[in-house]
């Protein structure tokens, strides 16, 4: 039976030790001895699933906007060097912009 990580993260203590009961591998050696918190990232490597929860951008290009924050940090490393005050402030504002338009796109 194949499980998700968030299907795991969702479960309690008890029935995460009941999956862990059926499996022989070395991270479950004292499975009933462990909390959630230990017992969780042994169970997913167990299984041979990812033990963190995957974050999808939607609505915007990010490749895109990260190209474009590499390119406003070379620009305000010229800032900094020339010590354009005003220039440096308006780029890093940018970049501050771009970087929360990616993560209000993260789900």
């Amino acid at each position: 039976m194949a499980h998700t990580w968030d299907e795991l993260h969702g479960m309690n203590v008890a029935q995460l030790r009941e999956i862990a009961d059926g499996i022989k591998h070395k991270e479950l050696e004292g499975y009933t001895m462990m909390h959630k918190d230990k017992l969780l990232p042994a169970l997913c490597h167990a299984l041979k699933i990812e033990d963190h929860r995957h974050h999808e951008v939607v609505g915007i290009d990010k490749g895109s906007v990260k190209a474009k924050i590499k390119e406003l940090k070379v620009k305000r490393q010229a800032a900094l060097e020339s010590k354009d005050s005003a220039g440096l402030k308006r780029i890093r504002r940018q970049i501050h912009s771009l970087k929360r338009r990616i993560h209000a796109a993260t789900t």
